[in-house]
């Protein structure tokens, strides 16, 4: 099977693996325990901490383990809007934003906050013009993924963060998709907070964590409890945390290159057939391809590239009805037909020219089965 699904999960690297079979085998313990085993596990999660700190260039004070992306946008979000509702109850989103996103921005209306969608421009853009008249005096955080998992567009963090810092709102940034991929440290100084995740990097599947800059005042979801400074509860995935350090340490930022040679290879191998949504250059993140053969469903597209060895998504696989269609086809004003079209497709650190040729050639294929006028 070939392997186009990257933005969805990766496999673990044997860095990642040995390191965290060897913490499973040798630092059981509960992190929290005070007796020596415990001692030894909590010595690895914070030397964990610190590394992953250091590589991001932030206090490792501010840095909470979490469970995966879900968990960590859940508990950021409601816990940032929590901790600001003195001033306000207003929140600013994106209509594209993750599903975990959209599940915390639904409890918070349940809870009395207001929430505005913004949509997209015509090139997958949060619209900045919609966002800055959507701001009011109650508006107390605003939270934008960097960049979408289903078409890739890099959304303008810098000048979200102008339109909302000077007015003490809170930013917070899901940037599961471009850790690791992109350079996440130079757009800290820009957001309050942002959140991360292991097994898109290579690392463990069920680790992630969450950044909150020290200054920022929130209220953990849950109180009272123990772990992780009290942000979350459970007894903390130690050998997970320890994979996805070792993961972490295998970072090489720098693919974006080679993506954008393996993204035009695919148009050229699948020609007129299928159509790529996508932004401009500076805005694009080259190994997430958003694309429809106009007239056949995205589902469709997904089963024959499967019987054809090929795997590929129809989008996120975490939103609500994942079998098709698209939240930032959706938010581009896309009509519900061609979202129902959508599919996605993501290249990794393993993905060869070979590979992409023959996706490329499988596509075209299905369109001239499926849709003859698509596939000419």
């Amino acid at each position: 099977m070939y392997y186009f699904d990257y933005a969805a999960t990766t496999q673990m690297s044997k860095q990642a693996l040995q390191a965290f079979i060897e913490t499973a085998e040798n630092d059981y313990g509960n992190s929290e325990s005070l007796h020596d085993v415990g001692s030894n596990a909590r010595e690895v999660l914070e030397k964990s901490r610190s590394f992953i700190a250091e590589y991001l260039g932030i206090p490792k004070e501010g840095l909470y383990f979490t469970s995966g992306g879900t968990e960590g946008n859940l508990l950021s979000v409601i816990s940032l809007a929590k901790g600001a509702r003195k001033k306000g109850k207003h929140v600013i989103s994106s209509m594209a934003e993750h599903a975990s996103v959209h599940a915390a921005l639904r409890f918070l209306e349940q809870s009395g906050f207001e929430v505005t969608r913004i949509p997209f421009t015509k090139n997958g853009i949060v619209d900045l013009g919609a966002l800055q008249s959507a701001i009011r005096p109650d508006t107390v955080l605003v939270s934008i993924q960097h960049i979408n998992p289903e078409i890739g567009t890099i959304q303008p963090i810098r000048e979200i963060s102008q339109l909302v810092k000077p007015k003490g709102i809170l930013f917070h940034s899901d940037c599961v998709q471009s850790f690791g991929k992109a350079d996440v440290a130079s757009m800290l100084p820009f957001v309050d907070s942002i959140t991360v995740s292991s097994h898109k990097i290579h690392g463990p599947k069920g680790v992630g964590a969450v950044y909150i800059h020290p200054a920022c005042v929130f209220n953990p979801v849950f109180p009272h409890l123990s772990h992780e400074n009290g942000f979350r509860g459970g007894t903390v995935n130690v050998p997970g945390i320890a994979g996805f350090a070792a993961a972490v340490e295998e970072i090489k930022i720098g693919y974006q290159h080679q993506d954008l040679e393996l993204r035009k290879l695919l148009k050229q191998a699948a020609g007129d057939a299928v159509h790529f949504i996508e932004s401009d250059h500076d805005f694009q993140m080259p190994s997430i391809i958003g694309a429809m053969i106009p007239g056949v469903q995205g589902q469709l597209v997904m089963l024959e590239c499967n019987k054809e060895g090929f795997a590929i998504s129809t989008g996120s696989a975490c939103q609500e009805n994942h079998e098709g269609g698209s939240k930032a086809v959706e938010a581009m004003g896309y009509s519900k037909e061609a979202t129902d079209q959508f599919f996605r497709i993501s290249f990794g650190r393993y993905t060869t020219r070979k590979e992409v040729i023959l996706l490329g050639k499988a596509l075209k294929k299905i369109a001239l089965d499926f849709c003859p006028v698509s596939g000419k």
